[in-house]
């Protein structure tokens, strides 16, 4: 059984909580686990002590994501697959996992077209393009690298770094890159842990839904989580049995999530 996880920044803090490191061993004793990770806080706060301001926009749709210009994807680069990775990386080696740090532009795991343009809505509710910068949509994934090293018993520990078609850093959503690390492996499980529950309507937790209710339910859900539902989505389209959304903060979160206990399964069945 292959899971994929996806670890993002709210979760590893100022590192990686011990106790979510014992329950990703427990996990990985007994399947083949894939993490991807994000980090953009780290990001930004490394930017500003370097003295680049960071830029976000908001799409049509209402995700918010990062403006990436040249100087913003060298940033993010550095950080992502240097601090953010290898401190995850040691961090599981410390614990006695075979973790093996990889991004994106390693093996050409993750390829991306490069946007040319960029639709956003302005402070006034303007809608208007402006220029793609660095920012990627994924194209394909090497699931075969993926499989290589998890036949070899090694733990991919992924950046959300990609290449594009002219050997470019890109910068990709790291929700749907673990999206697409899931379906390039055909996982049985993908995994967003979060830092709340799951998938909430007026503070309740939405346990199940089918594909088409959660395409029904993204337009009435915030930002963040919208993102999770659409790389759901991805996930299952691409072959992908389950997503699970779920939070990271609670005791074996990973565990918890694949016996579906508090938290949200999308899945066609």
């Amino acid at each position: 059984m292959v899971v994929v996880v996806k670890v993002g920044g709210s979760i590893l803090g100022e590192g990686i909580d011990p106790s979510v490191l014992d329950d990703i061993g427990a996990v990985a004793a007994k399947k083949q686990l894939i993490l991807v990770h994000g980090g953009g806080r780290a990001v930004t706060e490394t930017a500003k002590r370097l003295g680049k301001e960071q830029r976000f926009i908001v799409s049509p749709g209402g995700i918010r994501s990062r403006y990436t210009d040249l100087e913003t994807i060298k940033i993010y680069t550095m950080v992502m697959t240097g601090a953010v990775n290898k401190d995850i990386v040691t961090a599981l080696q410390k614990i006695g996992l075979p973790a093996v740090g990889i991004s994106g532009v390693d093996g050409a795991l993750i390829k991306a077209d490069r946007k040319k343009k960029l639709l956003v809505v302005d402070e006034r509710g303007r809608k208007r393009a402006i220029d793609g910068g660095y920012t990627g949509k994924i194209s394909s994934v090497n699931g075969n690298l993926l499989k290589t090293l998890l036949s070899e018993k090694y733990l991919p520990v992924v950046s959300p770094v990609a290449l594009s078609e002219e050997f470019e850093y890109l910068n990709v959503d790291g929700d749907r890159a673990a999206a697409y690390v899931a379906g390039g492996v055909k996982a049985d499980s993908v995994i967003f842990l979060t830092d709340v529950k799951g998938v909430l309507m007026e503070g309740e937790l939405v346990k199940k839904l089918t594909s088409k209710e959660a395409e029904a339910l993204r337009p009435k859900i915030g930002f963040g989580m919208e993102k999770k539902v659409l790389a759901s989505l991805e996930a299952l389209s691409m072959g992908v049995k389950e997503s699970i959304i779920a939070s990271g903060l609670v005791k074996n979160p990973v565990a918890s999530a694949l016996a579906h206990r508090n938290c949200t399964v999308i899945s066609d069945e």
